[in-house]
């Protein structure tokens, strides 16, 4: 069996997103704000006939996981593979504090680069493992697989299915809460992108825009100057 179509779904928001503060792996909860999110897309991802759902084993992505089972009675798996890039120290700080606390560091990844700080994870490895997650998974499917992770680790999935190297992948926008990107199989082509930041057109899962803190991955300055509410 193997997957021909996979939606892979960003969680609702938490107050670190609301704020502006790298999550990485720590395990912060979805807000209000964000289980309401999970509750307005999952109707949609439900109506996309999903025979499989897989998520990061964190409760963001867990419970907005939920609300899709919740709906299609499907069971949800677990893999502590779709967790988020971890970021050692600088999880749980805003990018002032990141601005000035790690000056040199910070323009390095701003540049979209990797810092050299202990504790940060490689994008490669990344790449790894939430490529080796997603194809134990698309094993056990057919049809249409929903990945539940994080904003980071979306954009490292999308990379480990297309091939795509780093500078074309960094040209991919970050997804907004709640919202999901579509790949599907092609039998000459691989895996293709067919649509990105798919989402509710109103109410509260209706914003597109990135959080100011796009979880692990550098926000450009429109990110960092614009409310993650603001549409």
């Amino acid at each position: 069996m193997t997957a021909r179509r996979v939606l892979v779904w960003r969680h609702g928001r938490t107050e670190w997103n609301a704020t502006g503060r790298i999550q990485g792996q720590t395990d912060v909860p979805l807000d209000p704000t964000g289980v309401q999110q999970a509750l307005q897309a999952a109707p949609l991802l439900a109506a996309e006939g999903p025979d499989a759902i897989v998520s990061s084993d964190l409760e963001r992505a867990k419970r907005t996981a939920d609300a899709l089972g919740a709906l299609t009675g499907l069971p949800v798996s677990v893999d502590v593979r779709l967790r988020e890039t971890g970021f050692g120290p600088w999880e749980g700080l805003s990018h002032t504090e990141l601005e000035q606390g790690w000056p040199a560091e910070y323009a390095v990844w701003k540049r979209g680069q990797t810092p050299d700080v202990p504790g940060i994870e490689r994008p490669a490895d990344v790449v790894a493992r939430m490529g080796a997650a997603i194809s134990d998974a698309l094993g056990l499917v057919d049809g249409t697989l929903v990945v539940v992770c994080h904003g980071g680790a979306a954009r490292r999935a999308v990379q480990a299915l297309t091939g795509w190297p780093d500078e074309v992948a960094a040209q991919v926008s970050a997804l907004g809460n709640c919202r999901w990107t579509e790949l599907r199989l092609s039998s000459t082509r691989g895996w293709r992108l067919h649509a990105h930041n798919v989402g509710p057109m109103t109410g509260v899962a209706a914003n597109d825009e990135p959080s100011t803190a796009a979880d692990a991955e550098p926000a450009t300055d429109e990110e960092l100057t614009s409310s993650p509410t603001s549409r």
